[in-house]
């Protein structure tokens, strides 16, 4: 996996500073630590980092065309790059290397903007093209690799890897979107295409952006969509045929690395799938590994075990301790912006951990997506059908009541926390699903703010981001719905963030086989019984693999990959995180109500309530802005600038 970072004049041909491109692209050193490349000429600079992967002595980049004209800075793999080569040799390119990125800068050649249309992948990439004096920036369907971008006032177009790149420009305002606060402290991330800066955008995924140089504005362009249409008369025996055999040739396509591969192994569903895959069609032993907890609630050691043995995979895992909150410094430099899901600790560490044995690691990311496995799905489900059967006009005050009378009841075992459930059944269908993934209320939100803050944001509600994907969603059923609607936010937001980051933050890269879209276009056209069926959720995905798998692993309870914050919180954690969120940054900020923090804080290591989502997010800002936002913009690192 690589990183790229590039300056663009979109007025004229004003020279680059040198220096700068060299500082965003060292910026992106542990995306790319194998090499760097630089192309500048009259108002682009292109530059790149490069984690070599597939033709190690010939994939150097930038990498141009047989006249030089066109230049590609790339990061990721587009797994039918043979057989793209193969026509594109056909039509009379010719090729220099053997590696995936060449047959972008011909396909650019070939098919201009549609080339995109042809890859089947990962990708973020930027193309300058002299003839046409056009930049072309474009991002992967799903959002698995990421891509930043910023206008200066003067008219140049910083873009990077990671955001990081960016804020090396000394001239970038920092100011804070607004609307981004809202929606972090409501998913727990700033969801596309803002950033936590209002001067700074994330490419969305499916999207190129195209600005042809003195054009008054880039041209933002989608050029994909996934479509939910059942196809009511494919029989379950023959879906799950259909299903091994697609899954099989998804994960066959990604096993093409020259350097060592292997497997993230968690001993669930969805990992365990995509590794009887590769046993399945490697020609050695695959290589697993996962990691274990000493806290029996968070552990999956024994099923990652069971699997390892079950397909005689090289298996290697390691006990983390649940002590482990050495990192959380290091987290917000690795995120460049507020980012929630404490997920991403143990992810960094199984990343870490691989990176000891292989360069490519397989993961089983977007099965719950893709094949309806989140609990929220079934809980949305019951929901609607009671939605469904009760006329508003009764609902809504009916559940308002029961709502508002049930007890909040945090320490209760499950089944007696109905009071959020009852609250959801008075709502309509988006915001009772808004409720369910959000990770702080509307009242909690409210306390939290300060008068400033909710004065600020006018009435914005991140509910309404929510509102705006579901509008217009190409489905036609309520499962299909939540479905696409975590494809469009948390899918790229948090699970492909949080992947992305942790693993290039070891050098690793890795690979999503569930997201193969042409995988989720067969996906999608899945009853949805198919998916979710009665309590049972990825129902097809656990019956196509019930020959390949311990059933006692296909059907236990699922397990997050957590670690214990409301625990942390009370014990070990409890001085540093009160001194870090009353004494230091977050009162400077004039964004929260501080004396309403200290209640949180008292209430949690009381015991009275579990404030730790809302704890986590604190101290997730207040590290960001400790360890990022008030870093200053230049960095020397001490290197000579390119071509300087």
């Amino acid at each position: 996996m690589c990183g790229l970072a590039g300056i663009f004049d979109s007025a004229g041909r004003r020279p680059i500073d040198r220096h700068l491109l060299q500082m965003m692209t060292d910026s992106l050193a542990h995306r790319g630590p194998d090499g760097q490349g630089f192309h500048i000429s009259e108002g682009i600079g292109l530059g790149h980092r490069r984690l070599s992967i597939i033709d190690l002595a010939g994939g150097q980049q930038p990498m141009y065309n047989e006249d030089g004209h066109v230049a590609v800075v790339y990061n990721g793999e587009i797994y039918n790059f043979k057989a793209l080569a193969q026509e594109l040799r056909g039509i009379g390119h010719r090729f220099r290397s053997v590696c995936d990125t060449e047959v972008v800068v011909h396909a650019w050649e070939e098919w201009g903007a549609d080339c995109v249309k042809r890859f089947r992948g990962m990708f973020a990439f930027a193309l300058w093209d002299s003839r046409q004096e056009t930049l072309f920036l474009a991002r992967d369907r799903l959002g698995i690799k990421p891509l930043y971008y910023a206008l200066l006032p003067g008219g140049q177009l910083l873009f990077g890897s990671e955001l990081k790149a960016l804020l090396c420009a000394p001239h970038l305002a920092r100011s804070f979107d607004l609307q981004a606060i809202e929606d972090y402290f409501s998913y727990g991330y700033v969801p596309d295409p803002k950033t936590i800066y209002d001067t700074v955008r994330k490419l969305p995924p499916a999207h190129t952006l195209t600005w042809q140089r003195n054009a008054p504005a880039p041209t933002l362009s989608q050029y994909w969509e996934i479509r939910f249409e059942a196809n009511r008369r494919i029989k379950e025996a023959d879906a799950c045929a259909e299903l091994r055999e697609r899954l099989g040739e998804a994960v066959q396509i990604r096993l093409v690395a020259d350097v060592p591969l292997g497997a993230f192994l968690s001993g669930g569903v969805d990992s365990s799938s995509v590794v009887s895959m590769m046993a399945q069609h490697s020609a050695g032993t695959v290589k697993t590994c996962s990691i274990t907890s000493d806290v029996p609630e968070f552990d999956e050691g024994a099923f990652a075990a069971q699997v390892a043995r079950h397909l005689a995979t090289d298996h290697q895992s390691r006990q983390v301790a649940a002590d482990c909150f050495d990192l959380i410094e290091s987290m917000s430099t690795f995120y460049d912006e507020p980012f929630a899901d404490s997920s991403s600790m143990p992810t960094y560490q199984v990343c870490r951990l691989a990176r000891e044995s292989v360069t490519v690691a397989l993961s089983g990311d977007g099965g719950d997506e893709a094949f309806a496995g989140y609990r929220r799905y079934r809980w949305h489900h019951y929901e609607e059908l009671v939605r469904g059967s009760l006329p508003a006009a009764l609902r809504h005050p009916l559940f308002a009541v029961l709502g508002q009378a049930y007890p909040k009841l945090d320490w209760a075992p499950r089944p007696f926390r109905a009071k959020s459930t009852l609250q959801a059944l008075a709502r309509d269908s988006v915001e009772g699903y808004f409720y369910s993934v959000s990770i702080l209320g509307d009242q909690l939100r409210r306390r939290l703010f300060s008068a400033r803050l909710r004065r600020d944001l006018q009435g914005y509600h991140a509910r309404d981001l929510l509102a705006r994907v579901i509008k217009d969603a190409p489905v036609e059923h309520h499962l299909d719905r939540v479905q696409y609607a975590d494809m469009k936010t948390y899918l790229p937001g948090d699970i492909l963030t949080k992947v992305d980051r942790a693993s290039m933050a070891t050098s690793l890269e890795v690979r999503v086989p569930l997201l193969d879209h042409k995988l989720l276009e067969w996906a999608a056209t899945l009853p949805p019984d198919f998916r979710l069926r009665a309590r049972e959720g990825k129902y097809l995905l656990k019956k196509a693999m019930e020959d390949r798998l311990p059933r006692d692993v296909l059907y236990r309870e699922k397990m997050g990959f957590c670690i214990p914050l409301a625990r942390w919180f009370r014990g070990p954690l409890r001085a540093v995180v009160r001194h870090r969120l009353l004494d230091g940054i977050l009162q400077e900020t004039d964004l929260f109500d501080m004396r309403f923090v200290e209640r949180l804080l008292d209430e949690h290591c009381s015991g009275v309530s579990d404030h730790s989502a809302a704890l986590w997010a604190l101290l997730m800002f207040e590290s960001f802005l400790s360890n990022v936002h008030c870093k200053p913009a230049v960095r020397d690192h001490g290197r000579r600038a390119v071509g300087a």
